[in-house]
């Protein structure tokens, strides 16, 4: 049975070479992404600026209503196509986007990286990880070919693939997303990174409806990531509300488990709620697997001296060990 863990975890992105939380405070936070640097609001960042004056190339200037909303106001210009960002082997596309991201979430390096330690089995050599600056070598590259001793994921609510990525070193992975446009940005970011060839499903579907199906399929992974938003819309209009629709899509991801299954990451963003929450439905629905279930808080760390921690979502997550 697996057991809950009450005491809080702690998740730490520290930055690297392509990102940096530059510094923070009074609800807004200054980050590079590559040669550019920018100023984007956070509710959390409570505190005083460390820094006395920010350099930006672009600002998000948040909407009047709670449901966001917002423009980007530019000091410097910016490549509107976006530019290319690296962490480890896998290159990605970084571009302002309407919703005040920058095409992914930096907050999740380490979530890369467990999720490849999880992979990590007795007695083979896996090679490094994900986040590593070593080249890869624990699969060889075989086009159009799953790696038979692989291991299979799922990424729901996919993006635009990094995560997707980073575990496609460790077996075939199943991509899906409800966005077209982020389903072929996650293909432009494989063909970046030299990854094209990787046994990838890319799909393109409303999440709960792909997991149902995947159900009754039958099927079953050894690890599943899912960040489902707040509040959304599938291809053909279906609606999403965290609240409400979690518990079932947390119910097929457990049915999508067995007891030799390594992980289920689950992350949320913006919501007024415990990541005990999580834990406690976690606990209830994976009642009949092994193994530990985890909470906590992502965050990210500013750099330089006195460096404070941003906190930026809640999680929940599976291991089997």
């Amino acid at each position: 049975m697996a057991a809950l863990t009450l005491q809080p975890q702690l998740m730490i992105g520290a930055g690297w070479g392509d990102y940096r939380l530059v510094d923070s405070g009074h609800g807004r936070k200054l980050e590079s992404y590559g040669p550019y640097q920018f100023v984007r609001p956070d509710a959390q960042a409570l505190w005083t600026p460390r820094l006395e004056k920010w350099r930006a190339e672009g600002e998000f200037i948040p909407g009047s209503d709670e449901d966001g909303g917002g423009r980007w106001q530019y000091a410097a210009p910016v490549p509107a196509d976006g530019w290319p960002l690296s962490r480890g082997p896998v290159t990605f596309t970084a571009q302002c986007t309407p919703f005040r991201h920058l095409g992914f979430f930096p907050d999740m390096a380490p979530v890369w990286d467990w999720m490849g330690e999880q992979y990590r089995r007795p007695g083979l050599d896996p090679g490094p990880l994900a986040g590593s600056t070593q080249p890869l070598a624990r699969f060889p590259a075989v086009p159009g070919q799953a790696r038979d001793d692989g291991f299979s994921s799922l990424n729901l609510f996919g993006y635009t693939g990094v995560g997707t990525l980073a575990l496609s070193e460790y077996g075939p992975v199943t991509h899906v997303d409800a966005s077209k446009k982020s389903v072929a940005q996650a293909r432009l970011n494989a063909e970046l990174s030299g990854m094209a060839e990787r046994p990838v499903r890319w799909i393109v579907d409303d999440a709960a409806k792909f997991a149902a199906r995947e159900v009754r399929r039958g099927k079953h992974y050894d690890g599943i990531i899912l960040d489902p938003p707040k509040f959304g819309r599938g291809p053909e209009g279906e609606v999403w509300r965290l609240e409400e629709h979690l518990p079932g899509l947390l119910a097929d991801c457990r049915a999508l488990l067995s007891a030799e299954s390594r992980f289920l990451f689950l992350t949320v963003y913006a919501v007024r709620m415990s990541s005990l929450a999580l834990a406690g439905l976690m606990a209830e629905l994976f009642a009949g697997l092994p193994g530990t279930i985890e909470h906590g808080d992502l965050a990210v760390q500013e750099q330089g001296e006195n460096a404070r921690l941003l906190p930026t979502a809640i999680f929940a997550r599976w291991r089997n060990s």
